[in-house]
């Protein structure tokens, strides 16, 4: 199955960014993890299309059958000007319809919203990346430096049939001195000069797979049985009650400075030695999930199953079989300067005694990342975000996911997430709807953003 032709029906720009995020979320690129996941084809192929008119050289790669991503590009006029990514990804992350008021993939318009899943992440910024890159392709523009877009895929998954391929394979097509992707542009602090977000760091991602063995009995004689399952619920149940310290990176002050929240909940935030206690008090849902994953290295065991060896496919559990294998799948998140050993004591401080009864397996490894803010990209945000609202002050913060941006910043370039957003977008709510029920996306966001993205790009390169 291929993209669906896209058709441009309407003359503005706010109108193809909404009608790109509708096909898009239509395409249904659902990546769970596996290699045949994702169809991220299907997105490459609407966008090919969608910039079929513009005469450019639009290039396709596809490392894994249905896993393809594009790269299109405007040539520079001065090959010693910086040259500007705008890089979105094209995947989207499974979904329960059960829990959605609307169809998850029908990419309705509903009371000037577009609903669906990615409307938020993050095909919202990949369609108005789209529309102004083509915007600019068929109006003539020559930028100084090279302008590229860049719809990738396997973001959601760790990247390694997107992003890190096209490092490892295809760097030459999508290097760039500058990079735009996910995700910010919330407005927090007064509503007379509020602040803007722009993420130019994150946390480190390291996966790992805890796997426990016992040995195998029937489930009728449990007495003094090795179950393997028992002793994953308790490590399990180790690392959940674990509560590592908090630790505060150079970001820290600035978010805690921007939050808008009272003098005295800013003074316990930044106090290592009342922050923990000062979260503890603070309502779920909220904000204090974020606040703790910005000061502390997270550890979520999300899934289990049945362990294997090798070649051998996992053994299937039985109800009347103790099981001898069972792998816990954590996915840790790591502070600014901690490594792969850091990971390894943290565990061993959580587990204790059960520590050695775990076999430990890296699934991903990389580090926290951050881009520095004293740039030219830097200085052309602050002047396009104040063009809609000028008493607005962009200000740096360090998200907790992870982004392509880290393999990005490990090739060297400078990479934000951006993007800008209605001030009457409620900053909580529109976190909940990051892998969560209703996910959807205001059109007035839609203008915003893609006009930020033409403001930054004739900043910077005109």
């Amino acid at each position: 199955m291929r993209g669906k032709k896209y058709t441009v029906t309407t003359p503005d720009l706010t109108g193809q960014t909404v009608e790109l995020l509708q096909q898009l979320i239509r395409n249904r690129c659902v990546n769970d993890g596996t290699a045949e996941s994702g169809h991220e084809t299907l997105s490459a192929d609407t966008l090919r299309q969608f910039l079929g008119g513009t005469g450019l050289d639009v290039q396709q790669y596809e490392p894994t059958p249905g896993r393809g991503s594009l790269v299109a590009r405007i040539e520079g006029s001065d090959p010693n000007a910086p040259s500007l990514c705008l890089m979105g990804h094209t995947d989207v992350v499974p979904v329960n319809e059960a829990g959605w008021s609307h169809d998850p993939f029908g990419g309705e318009l509903i009371d000037g919203e577009v609903w669906g899943r990615g409307a938020v992440d993050m095909l919202n910024l990949t369609a108005s990346m789209a529309v102004t890159f083509r915007h600019f392709a068929t109006t003539g523009f020559r930028p100084k430096g090279d302008l590229i877009f860049f719809a990738v895929a396997d973001e959601e998954s760790g990247s390694a049939h997107g992003m890190q391929w096209m490092a490892d394979h295809a760097r030459d097509a999508i290097m760039a001195d500058y990079v735009l992707t996910e995700s910010a542009g919330l407005h927090t602090g007064p509503s007379e000069a509020p602040f803007i977000g722009i993420n130019v760091g994150e946390k480190g991602v390291a996966w790992r797979r805890l796997r426990v063995r016992g040995t195998p009995g029937h489930g009728s004689m449990p007495y003094k049985a090795n179950n393997a399952l028992l002793t994953a619920a308790a490590v399990i149940g180790r690392i959940s009650d674990y509560r590592p310290s908090p630790r505060f990176d150079e970001l820290w002050r600035t978010t805690v400075e921007t939050s808008g929240l009272s003098e005295d909940a800013q003074r316990e935030l930044l106090d290592p030695a009342r922050i923990d206690a000062f979260l503890d008090t603070l309502p779920i849902p909220g904000p204090g999930a974020n606040l703790h994953a910005c000061t502390h290295t997270t550890f979520s065991c999300n899934t289990i199953g049945p362990g294997s060896d090798g070649d051998r496919a996992p053994t299937r559990m039985k109800t009347n079989t103790i099981p001898d294998c069972i792998d816990i799948g954590v996915d840790v998140r790591t502070l600014p300067g901690e490594t792969a050993d850091d990971v390894d004591a943290h565990l061993r401080a959580a587990l204790g005694d059960l520590y050695d009864k775990v076999e430990i397996q890296v699934v991903m490894n990389d580090p926290a990342s951050i881009s520095r803010s004293n740039t030219p990209l830097w200085d052309a945000l602050a002047r396009s975000i104040a063009k809609p609202f000028p008493t607005a002050r962009p200000t740096p913060e360090l998200v907790v996911g992870f982004t392509d941006s880290r393999i990005y910043r490990q090739m060297g370039a400078v990479s934000y997430g951006a993007g800008l957003f209605s001030p009457d977008l409620d900053p909580s709510d529109f976190g909940r709807r990051f892998h969560g029920n209703d996910e959807r996306i205001d059109v007035e966001s839609l203008r915003l953003t893609t006009n930020l993205w033409l403001d930054v790009t004739r900043d910077l390169l005109a």
